[in-house]
């Protein structure tokens, strides 16, 4: 049995990831180890949460004795780093807290794999799941490579920059088998409500405005949850040591289009008169150093490892709508926070 240790998994794209690994890899023994903040939701997993493969333990990937012992007790053959400060309005307010979960939480879970796996590293890989907005801004034209230079502009892109020069660090000097993929924007299900997407949907939902910075001009790359999903088991289990992926949407959408898009959709589902929600749009001051566009260049993935999107986005926007409409319970815990007070009350976690 192949043990997996999985951080951030209670997290919007961890969730999505560790229930993959759990029904697709039976004999693999799921680790999911979160530190359960406002964006680690276990209520996200609770169709997979009693299966035998699946283990769950409250931690901080900055705890350096509680990781090293982690380590020590449960001697996972892998990990596959998901959990990070992701949102770039919270680290224009707070960048410490972003260097010390995106920065000094990677290098913590570094240290403690070297440790633990020394001297065998070719049977055991660390992976790191990092951002396209590590690469800066794009013009109109072209597309982020794998051999894009860094340009990173908010302090989160700039943590995450880090944390990828650590990883690939840990390659070069000590041998460690690592791989990285930086993804464009995800949208779907059981992400929290501070994104683009799940905030507009719940604005309109509640008929209250519906934010979108400047002009609504930048433009975005946009992924499938589940796809991204699908394509982290691939570079897992096929990619070449060392290397780095891109993964993308080939999806480009400026915010405002997207945000009307989503206006029509939400017409629809609610049974409102077309131009009812887009009437909510309201323009605010731009975030500050926001980049203009992203876009990611994905052939590598495609070419050597298969992997290719599933879903138009017109069909997998109209699926995550749904989600959220018939998951309300879901979104009113998220949002008013009760959900935590569900954990203080109900979990017993798993100590070590």
């Amino acid at each position: 049995m192949k043990k997996i240790l999985i951080t951030g998994g209670a997290g919007f794209i961890g969730s999505h990831v560790v229930r993959r690994f759990i029904k697709n890899y039976p004999d693999y023994e799921i680790i999911n180890l979160d530190k359960l903040t406002y964006a680690g939701n276990l209520l996200n997993l609770t169709d997979v949460s009693g299966s035998r493969n699946y283990k769950f333990i409250k931690g901080d990937i900055t705890d350096v004795e509680f990781i090293n012992e982690l380590f020590q007790l449960e001697k996972p053959d892998a990990v596959i780093h998901l959990a990070a400060e992701s949102h770039v309005d919270r680290s224009i307010s707070n960048p410490m807290e972003f260097v010390m979960t995106n920065v000094i939480g990677t290098v913590s879970l570094l240290n403690a794999a070297k440790e633990c796996w020394k001297g065998n590293y070719a049977n055991h890989r660390f992976y790191h799941v990092s951002t396209d907005e590590v690469y800066g801004t794009l013009g109109e034209t072209g597309l982020f490579t794998e051999a894009t230079a860094y340009d990173p502009h908010s302090p989160y892109s700039a943590s995450k920059a880090s944390s990828d020069h650590f990883v690939r660090a840990y390659h070069d000097t000590y041998g460690l088998d690592v791989v990285i993929s930086n993804c464009s924007n995800n949208y779907g299900s059981c992400h929290f409500p501070e994104k683009l997407i799940p905030l507009a949907i719940n604005n309109i939902r509640n008929n209250q405005p519906v934010p979108v910075y400047g002009k609504g001009e930048n433009v975005r790359d946009w992924l499938w949850v589940e796809d991204h999903a699908s394509a982290i088991d691939t570079i897992f289990h096929q990619a070449v040591s060392g290397e780095t992926y891109n993964i993308g949407g080939h999806n480009e959408w400026k915010n405002i289009d997207l945000i009307r898009l989503l206006c029509n959709i939400m017409d629809q589902k609610l049974g409102r008169s077309a131009g009812e929600s887009a009437a909510l749009i309201t323009y605010v001051t731009d975030r500050a150093g926001h980049d203009l566009r992203y876009a990611i260049d994905s052939t590598k993935l495609q070419n050597e490892l298969g992997w290719t999107p599933s879903l138009q986005f017109e069909e997998g926007l109209s699926k995550t709508v749904d989600w959220y409409l018939e998951n309300e319970e879901w979104l009113e815990n998220v949002t008013s926070g009760h959900y935590q007070d569900y954990y203080r009350q109900q979990y017993e976690y798993n100590e070590l």
